[in-house]
């Protein structure tokens, strides 16, 4: 029995209890980042994605460690090297009533690509489709162009949503990756005013108001166990002081992301407690690899700095990983070698990617090197309330690096308005995270650092346009490996290739906190994610 079934049978001998407990009341969850969409399609992103896995569900799903159970599929196998066969659920049914099937699969695969404005599609997880075929409503059969191993792992993180509802006839679909044809799809807007919020979900999203917060409601059609609470409200407290005051003063049951150096107060709270884990979410600091002149970039008569390695290594060495960790972070971090934390698929063994030790003098010595030995001026661009102290760990970035000869200013703003500039390409270098979708090194080389290619779905967030052969053509092998051993060591070297080129510089690994009533229980997840219908009465 997987873990997932292990907790449905927690979920049902919980519901199983009077109803004057718990599972008939609200939870009221404070966020520290709000969805900047609920369409499950417009934003690959960590609040975005989290919304999404509480109305609109996958067809493989993924536990706190990521490790896959059956969703919406049954099972899935690969019939040849380029088939894979999904069994689907039977018996379920879309929130508006219509029954999911095979042809809302292929729907939802067709709209992924075309979502207007998205600022991060999912075409990275998609793009590996060449066809479909449909023997029966509950059976699907996905084509690839080559061996793929991780399509099940992708199916885990996009949303299914209703063909029909959309007043689509499913079997008419003429699927292609270059387009699927004139068939209409809703807009995002209608998801966000709930008109096409029509999900298999354990939730119905009753409410979405950007800066107000998202309200659901449990789906009394849902096909498996009930959702624990009648009603969740999840309320954006994206200033630290407040989010935390709201769960002293009770306003809310659970936030996100208490600052660190309160976790000891809220722990000596009688009545509240927290639960906290390593995450795959990586902190990194990416360049801008192809712009000449960089928007931000001052006193080199319009060169780029940047696109010379020496450069990169000189501002990764200069920053001491180890002092922001113990002094910003609280020690409630992990320094980082790489862009996938020890312990998870294609990250190497414990010791074997050391972060680059700070070397602030060698740093000096490479930027003269390079033809700059007075430095340069440079902007660093970053979110103020989308990481664990994102906006302090750049000013310390930032410090360390005007030490070395590189004066350095902060452009913070909040994360809405933070990505839609990193998408425009306005900064020379930002500060970002990355959590890996697949929980394996894949998904931050294949969005990060592969050379930008939309029919292969590679570099969707990489928006310095990085770009490596040697690194492209070992993800590619890999993407391609069904011998797990061999595709780790390919994605380990690929890995190396990247690092070695100083592509990037990975910062720390969050540790993730949660704090809530002491009435409740939270297992910490890899992914960052808080799931409401996994929020459950302590034992």
């Amino acid at each position: 029995m997987t873990i997932g079934h292990l907790r449905r049978a927690a979920f049902a001998a919980l519901l199983a209890l009077p109803a004057t407990g718990l599972a008939a009341q609200e939870l009221r969850v404070g966020l520290a980042s709000e969805p900047s969409s609920a369409d499950p399609h417009f934003h690959n992103l960590g609040p975005n994605n989290q919304l999404r896995r509480n109305v609109f569900e996958s067809l493989v799903g993924a536990d706190e460690t990521q490790q896959l159970y059956p969703l919406l599929a049954e099972s899935w196998r690969p019939l040849d090297d380029t088939r894979w066969e999904f069994k689907l659920r039977q018996g379920v049914s879309f929130s508006d009533g219509s029954a999911f099937d095979a042809y809302d699969v292929i729907y939802s695969v067709c709209r992924i690509p075309g979502v207007p404005d998205s600022p991060s599609l999912f075409t990275t997880y998609t793009k590996a489709i060449t066809g479909f075929e449909v023997p029966d409503p509950h059976t699907l059969i996905v084509h690839t162009e080559a061996p793929y191993p991780l399509l099940p792992t992708e199916f885990s993180t996009w949303g299914v949503i209703s063909a029909k509802a959309n007043g689509v006839d499913g079997a008419s679909i003429a699927f292609s990756p270059e387009g699927c044809g004139d068939i209409p799809f809703p807009a995002t807007q209608a998801f966000n005013d709930g008109s096409a919020a029509i999900g298999t979900g354990p939730f119905l999203m009753t409410s979405f108001r950007r800066g107000e917060g998202v309200e659901l409601a449990r789906n009394p059609g849902y096909w498996g166990e009930p959702a624990p609470w009648e009603k969740v409200t999840m309320r954006p407290l994206t200033s630290a002081g407040p989010r935390v005051a709201a769960l002293f003063a009770g306003d809310v049951d659970l936030i996100e992301n208490p600052p660190l150096q309160d976790l000891p107060r809220i722990e000596a709270e009688g009545g509240l407690t927290v639960a906290q884990g390593i995450s795959n979410r990586v902190i990194y600091i990416h360049f801008d690899h192809a712009q000449e002149p960089s928007p931000m970039i001052t006193g080199t008569d319009g060169k780029n700095p940047l696109k010379d390695a020496r450069v990169r290594e000189a501002l990764s060495i200069a920053i001491n990983r180890d002092a922001i960790v113990e002094r910003i972070m609280g020690g409630v971090a992990v320094t980082a070698g790489e862009l996938l934390p020890f312990g998870m698929f294609g990250a190497h063994e414990e010791g074997d990617m050391p972060p680059p030790p700070f070397d602030a003098e060698r740093a000096k010595a490479l930027l003269a090197e390079a033809g700059w030995p007075n430095g340069f001026g440079i902007t660093l661009g970053t979110p103020n309330d989308r990481y664990i102290n994102d906006a302090q760990v750049a000013q310390a970035v930032a410090q360390m690096w005007s030490r070395i000869g590189v004066p350095t200013e902060i452009d913070a703003s909040t994360g809405s308005t933070f990505f839609s500039r990193r998408n425009k390409n306005e900064f020379s270098v930002y500060l970002a995270g990355w959590g890996a979708g697949t929980g394996e090194m894949s998904s931050p080389l294949k969005a990060l650092l592969a050379t930008q290619d939309k029919t292969r779905g590679y570099g969707a967030t990489n928006a310095g346009q990085y770009s490596n052969p040697a690194m492209d053509e070992l993800l590619t092998q890999a993407l391609a490996t069904v011998d797990d051993a061999k595709r780790q060591e390919l994605l380990r070297e690929a890995s190396r290739v990247a690092m070695a080129d100083w592509a990037i510089i990975p910062l720390h690994f969050e540790v993730t906190p949660w704090a809530m009533k002491a009435t409740l229980s939270y297992a910490p997840r890899v992914d960052q994610y808080t799931l409401p219908y996994l929020v459950r009465p302590a034992d």
